[in-house]
């Protein structure tokens, strides 16, 4: 997957030319692949990024300014949406990666994944003990019916009054 940052390269504005630069940097500390494309040299870049924009992240004037990051063909956010994320730590998320190994959220999720696997484990254990003793409780109690109750009791009462005499 590679990330694409639409970027403009001869921009007047020194605002865009940060929030640009600060978008690459980061993606650079991370050591995420990305394609820097230029909007201001290449009309068919500039084309792409203003009709994969979702019309909703749009501003009033229809025409995104960069930066503008997609992961492949699918749109992630703007600067603010990355800022975001980057304040949240949730920079692979916003672009649609996985953590990479080792990091904080990749141990978390493995971590996690154990737990949840042990858990299953132990809920299939438990059941099977639960089980057993049962089976083992069925098998001591022969079935009685009511009648042979009856007869037992009956015959008890024989024995105690024949006792008695």
């Amino acid at each position: 997957m590679v990330i694409k940052v639409f970027l403009a390269s001869s921009s007047g504005s020194t605002a865009i030319k940060k929030k640009q630069q600060d978008v690459l940097g980061f993606l650079e500390a991370l050591k995420v692949d990305y394609a820097p494309l230029d909007i201001a040299c290449n009309e068919d870049n500039r084309m792409w990024m203003r009709e994969n924009v979702p019309e909703e992240k749009k501003p009033t004037n229809g025409i995104p300014l960069p930066p503008q990051i997609f992961n492949e063909e699918s749109y992630c956010g703007d600067y603010e949406t990355f800022f975001d994320a980057k304040e949240d730590n949730a920079v692979y998320a916003f672009l649609g990666l996985p953590p990479p190994p080792g990091s904080k959220k990749a141990l978390v999720e493995d971590a996690q994944e154990e737990e949840d696997e042990e858990a299953k484990g132990e809920d299939d254990h438990a059941v099977s003990e639960e089980e057993e003793e049962l089976l083992q409780l069925e098998e001591q109690e022969e079935p009685v019916s009511e009648v042979e109750e009856e007869e037992e009791e009956v015959a008890g009462v024989d024995e105690s009054e024949e006792e008695e005499d």
